[in-house]
């Protein structure tokens, strides 16, 4: 059962296509007057729309039904009926995202088929809801790891413009996880529901990466054999991200502008704007200040696009939140890719936290995953690493398990109080400047942590140990080691 809005100045028209609806089992909401189905449109938030055109005889004001049916979101699928056809109204109404557009009188088997092949499309783009509500939880915050201050800076603005219409420019090093803040950004926003589509901008030849994008009508170049809707459109609804955006050429950047003024595209070869309902996240590993002063980047796209800036730090300017990314790869990817469960020593974690990773997140689970590959036992250990990183390992540090908390536990624990004088990451400052040997620093940050988990569940010191993941007589041993120090 669908919720189908029914505008016609006409009342009869309107009693027929609601008996119709209401046949096939369709929750109708039939109006005569075109401004109180305007102001009803979003409270009601229909599947589709049955709209005559010239309600007022006068102005074509289902045109404005048309564009806040389409500009809702999830958008509504849209019929055009007209007594007063002319092809200016169909192209305009198609311009404005019209998934048809119908002559009156119109026959009932005609009108009843053409709403069957609306409804069908609108289920076919909404396909997977239980997917993408999963998909949503996933790309909560579950993804991105971190207890460090700035990374708690981007979470906090994560939180804030997701559910905004703004357009955002993720600014960061290669692998420092972008597309998972654009993820994130998307499944936490009223367009969860619609498509996230993804492009890297930086991997097709532009006449190719022109047709992705737009799109292309049959014969508008060799090899366009059929028509074909591009990633803006595919989009309609939801959210694309223009990764890599810096390396895009200026005519495509033209193109891009355009779609962010005008919220419109035009497909290669075709003279025919088409209304897009589209939120745009890029990225860019690049500093495109440089790129505007060189003449390769528009410098009103760079304002268009930098709308709201997130800024990713590199992993070795977050140094503390490494042994919680290790959990993370540990417990939730690489146990599903080999079939095996790991633990780990504290050597490796020292080894790993003073790297400098200039791959960042994406190198680090590299790593985790060659070890797990190679280790021959279900300890990793520091022999499981590559040669280099033997040489960050000082002499006393302990070849013992490290037990580390689970990183959803982290995100719970980074945003709770923390009680007066602990040390927190913001002010226990990183492994790239050690005030004492590394091993005591790692000390340091567990026993903090365990501090927390106990401030947190109120001194409850089974359910503090439930939280982190460990028993209740390790998290005794742990405390006991911590104020023998």
């Amino acid at each position: 059962m669908a919720k189908v809005l029914v505008a016609d100045d006409e009342p009869t028209m309107v009693q027929i296509v609601a008996e119709l609806l209401r046949a096939e089992g369709h929750q109708v909401f039939p109006f005569t007057n075109a401004n109180a189905a305007l102001e009803a449109m979003e409270s009601l938030a229909p599947d589709l729309v049955v709209t005559d055109l010239y309600l007022d005889r006068n102005k074509p004001l289902g045109l404005d039904i048309l564009q806040k049916a389409r500009a809702l979101t999830p958008p509504a699928q849209v019929i055009v009926i007209t007594g007063f056809p002319t092809v200016e109204t169909a192209v305009d109404a198609t311009k404005k995202g019209a998934y048809d557009f119908l002559e009156k009188p119109v026959k009932l088997d005609v009108l009843k088929l053409r709403i069957e092949r609306a409804l069908s499309y609108n289920d076919a783009v909404s396909e997977n809801v239980y997917l993408r509500k999963q998909l949503r939880k996933r790309y909560q915050f579950d993804q991105l790891i971190g207890a460090s201050a700035c990374m708690m800076e981007v979470f906090k603005m994560i939180e804030r413009v997701a559910d905004t219409e703004s357009t955002v420019l993720i600014l960061g090093e290669s692998g420092t996880g972008k597309e998972l803040v654009a993820k994130a950004l998307h499944y936490n926003s009223r367009r969860q529901f619609a498509p996230f589509v993804p492009i890297n901008c930086s991997a097709l030849p532009e006449n190719l990466l022109e047709s992705e994008l737009f799109g292309h009508r049959r014969g508008a170049f060799t090899g366009a054999i059929n028509d074909k809707k591009g990633l803006f459109q595919e989009a309609d609804g939801g959210t694309i991200f223009l990764d890599e955006i810096g390396s895009m050429s200026p005519m495509l950047q033209s193109r891009i502008l355009r779609v962010l003024q005008e919220r419109e595209v035009r497909r290669v070869g075709d003279n025919v704007p088409v209304y897009v309902n589209v939120r745009v996240v890029a990225a860019t590993n690049e500093p495109l200040e440089q790129r505007i002063q060189e003449g390769t980047f528009r410098e009103d796209l760079y304002y268009r696009l930098n709308v709201i800036p997130i800024q990713l730090p590199p992993l070795r300017d977050r140094r503390d939140d490494v042994p919680l990314l290790v959990s993370h790869f540990l417990r939730d990817k690489i146990h599903s890719r080999l079939g095996r469960s790991f633990e780990i020593t504290r050597q490796v974690i020292e080894a790993l936290s003073a790297h400098d990773w200039p791959g960042n997140v994406r190198e680090l689970e590299n790593v985790i995953e060659r070890a797990c590959a190679l280790s021959e036992t279900h300890l990793l250990r520091l022999g499981d690493l590559p040669p280099r990183f033997a040489s960050y390992v000082s002499g006393e540090s302990s070849d013992t398990v490290f037990e580390i908390a689970s990183a959803r536990t982290a995100h719970v624990l980074s945003a709770a109080p923390s009680p007066a004088g602990e040390p927190t990451p913001a002010t226990a400052g990183v492994l790239a400047t050690p005030l004492g040997p590394l091993k005591n620093f790692l000390r340091d940050q567990e026993t903090a942590y365990l501090n927390r988990a106990l401030a947190y569940t109120g001194g409850d010191k089974e359910k503090a140990a439930g939280l982190l993941g460990i028993s209740l007589a390790t998290l005794y041993r742990k405390l006991s080691e911590g104020a023998e120090d």
